[in-house]
């Protein structure tokens, strides 16, 4: 660009220009630093969903970032509360899909414990008490975890979802632990996906996941 502007003055002049030059030159920074400004003024795409504008409020500093946010919730809710919330869901999660598998082969020597069908057990457990001491019992634990959320959004340093819970050891190094607590995220949320699918794959056929895989029943 610089040697089409400064040529022409050669061409007519038998000789070069330097203040041409010079000013050429200014003319390609200036223009290389408008177009860096205006690049860095525009929004960056979100990785999990390219066509949409990443949220201000998602910037990757947070474990399993990936900008995912198309409601863009992030940017009317605490960030850290919203973090929370998932990865209580993550664990709820992966822990109803362990047990939605368990329930088809192992049950407790009550009448109550004898349907092989998940929803089928859910509803009998509902209506003859069972079901009431779980939603009492998770109730319970939500309470006493209130605190440290409060804590936690006043400032405290606590991490979101942060308990102290580790008996292995795992958190010991900040490495590993970085790559668990992504671990963590990513299980749990397909924990979260697979579990709504069973759930409704059960009203559907009426039969246990297992059940469905040895009958060959894909479709209702």
């Amino acid at each position: 660009m610089m040697m089409t502007f400064v040529q022409p003055c050669r061409l007519f002049t038998g000789r070069w220009n330097p203040l041409i030059k010079v000013r050429s030159n200014s003319c390609c920074v200036a223009t290389n630093l408008y177009f860096l400004r205006a690049s860095a003024s525009l929004p960056q795409k979100s990785k999990a969903i390219p066509f949409l504008d990443r949220p201000p409020a998602l910037d990757g500093s947070m474990v399993g970032d990936v900008g995912f946010d198309p409601l863009n919730i992030s940017s009317y809710l605490d960030l850290r509360w919203l973090r929370e919330s998932e990865l209580k869901h993550c664990r709820i999660a992966m822990l109803a899909v362990v047990g939605w598998f368990v329930q088809e082969v192992f049950h407790l020597p009550n009448q109550i414990y004898s349907a092989s069908d998940p929803t089928e057990a859910f509803w009998k457990t509902l209506a003859t008490g069972p079901m009431g001491q779980i939603v009492l019992w998770t109730s319970f634990f939500e309470v006493i975890s209130t605190p440290a959320v409060i804590q936690m959004l006043q400032g405290s340093g606590r991490e979101p979802g942060y308990f102290g819970f580790d008996p292995l050891g795992l958190g010991k190094n900040p490495q590993l632990y970085k790559r668990f607590q992504l671990s963590e995220l990513k299980n749990g949320r397909l924990a979260m996906i697979a579990i709504g699918g069973l759930i409704h794959q059960s009203f559907l056929t009426h039969m246990g996941a297992i059940q469905q895989l040895q009958q060959h029943k894909w479709f209702p």
